[in-house]
């Protein structure tokens, strides 16, 4: 980590762990190029998509500054060259999931204007259900504009897949405020299930949006 290389050129110059975290990822759009690969490798293309508003020299330039940094490495896959975290890199998961739980009520004024993906969901309800266990595990999908995120929910808490090749019993399709909402309690469920629609077993709603506790079956 001696070699450092700050995108922009500048340093905070601070014997301090933020400060000099901030050094390597807080140049804009840092944050959220690690947001789009949580959930797994992208193609450039893919990221440039996802990433509405980035420049495409400006993407460039923070994806070399990351892979600089340790943060991101280039793998080659069937589909070329894939973009893919680090696993220092994949330690921003816990410091992100905090900064997005904290942003939470922000998004309670609606959407509006802004440009909206399914897969950022993938790290913001496992941040947002982070205290819902389950015993036994359960799986839960969530449908928001034709992509499938499930989460798995088990004794050490929730995690999410984006597109798995199984489907789950229970999946609830709904508009993101909705998903968003339900998760961060802004929602019942009878309001969310209204809102959307719903196949498979409302049990599993109710184990997975519990108000934060351990779940089992006795409980539904």
């Amino acid at each position: 980590m001696e070699n450092i290389k700050h995108s922009s050129g500048r340093s905070y110059g601070q014997f301090c762990g933020l400060a000099r975290a901030l050094d390597v990822v807080g140049d804009r759009w840092n944050l959220l190029i690690v947001r789009e690969l949580l959930p797994g490798p992208l193609r450039y293309n893919e990221l440039k998509t996802s990433l509405t508003g980035i420049a495409t020299n400006l993407l460039a330039e923070r994806l070399r500054s990351l892979e600089g940094n340790g943060i991101v490495e280039r793998q080659l896959g069937d589909a070329g060259v894939l973009y893919a975290l680090t696993p220092w890199g994949a330690e921003l998961r816990e410091p992100m999931e905090a900064l997005g739980r904290w942003g939470a009520p922000l998004l309670m004024t609606g959407r509006g204007s802004d440009s909206f993906q399914p897969r950022w969901l993938a790290l913001a309800l496992p941040a947002l259900l982070r205290d819902v266990t389950a015993t036994p595990a359960l799986e839960l999908g969530l449908e928001i504009e034709d992509l499938l995120i499930v989460l798995h929910i088990d004794e050490n808490g929730p995690r999410a897949a984006v597109q798995p090749d199984n489907r789950p019993g229970t999946i609830l399709t709904a508009a993101p405020e909705i998903v968003v909402g339900l998760a961060a309690g802004a929602l019942t469920i009878d309001q969310a299930v209204s809102a959307g629609r719903l196949q498979g077993d409302a049990k599993v709603l109710h184990r997975v949006f519990s108000g934060g506790r351990t779940t089992s079956p006795a409980d539904s």
